[in-house]
């Protein structure tokens, strides 16, 4: 291949590049802009009362007046810190027990049924467990997230473990791996992926709990600001408070793909 073919190549591969990055952000901008004009259609032809729907318009003036009243940065604080602290406590049990029922057949075959059971429970039916256990504040909330966290998730650590291809453990063999050694350099890189994969999943699970748990347990939070606005016939503030909940879950989704991008994480999905 001459230098013009190579010229020629690295120009086409260039704006096939330019092409698909400008595609990845005019789509969904396409899309919002289209969602945007047919939610202010349906409110300037009043096909739903005032009341029921409120204007785009209605919606940026709820924003700015909670803005400067503090109370939605004070609320977006409370729920983050919740649903953080919960995560992470499910996160640190889940995974290693998840890991060593993988490993363990009997042990897997001895708990399977009792994770199911609480898998398939909904988390909200814990609420009144909470208030009574924990009473009113951040613990109730924390606790119904670790319920809707940990057991999927050690479900999800204990299958991808079972599914390892046992070549890998063969080779580790030959190397002499065990313990620890074991765990580190085969079994839990082979399954990181999944476990990123299955804390996306289960964060998004969390954060729909948190607001349903603050709306019954809690005196602040993004929850509560729906709640509250819904009493005070405040619409427009309550989509104020859902786009917030959404834009922030999209955000922290986006941060859990990056761990995806790690060479450490690569090897598993390579597999």
């Amino acid at each position: 291949m001459n230098k013009t073919d190579e010229h020629l190549q690295s120009s086409i591969s260039h704006h096939t590049k330019k092409t698909k990055g400008i595609n990845a952000v005019a789509s969904p901008l396409l899309v919002l802009v289209s969602f945007l004009f047919i939610w202010w259609f349906v409110c300037k032809f009043n096909i739903f009362p005032s009341y029921a729907l409120p204007s785009p318009l209605d919606v940026i003036k709820s924003f700015k007046e909670e803005i400067i009243a503090g109370r939605l940065v004070n609320d977006v604080i409370a729920s983050l810190w919740r649903v953080v602290v919960g995560f992470f406590i499910s996160a640190a049990l889940a995974i290693p027990i998840g890991l060593w029922l993988g490993q363990h057949a009997g042990s897997r075959r001895a708990f399977l049924p009792m994770l199911n059971f609480f898998r398939f429970l909904s988390p909200l039916a814990w609420i009144p467990f909470a208030i009574l256990w924990f009473h009113i504040g951040d613990k109730p909330a924390i606790f119904l997230i670790f319920m809707a966290a940990f057991f999927p998730l050690v479900l999800a650590v204990m299958s991808a473990v079972a599914t390892i291809p046992t070549i890998y453990f063969r080779v580790a063999h030959d190397y002499n791996y065990t313990g620890f050694a074991l765990l580190t350099k085969v079994t839990f890189p082979a399954v990181l992926p999944q476990i990123i994969t299955a804390l996306r999943v289960i964060y998004g699970i969390a954060w729909v709990v948190i607001v349903a748990a603050e709306m019954v347990g809690c005196q602040d939070g993004l929850g509560y600001g729906i709640w509250e606005a819904r009493n005070g016939l405040r619409l427009d503030s309550a989509v104020c408070y859902m786009i917030v909940i959404g834009l922030i879950g999209m955000g922290i989704d986006r941060i859990l793909i990056q761990f995806t991008k790690s060479p450490n994480v690569r090897w598993g999905y390579e597999r």
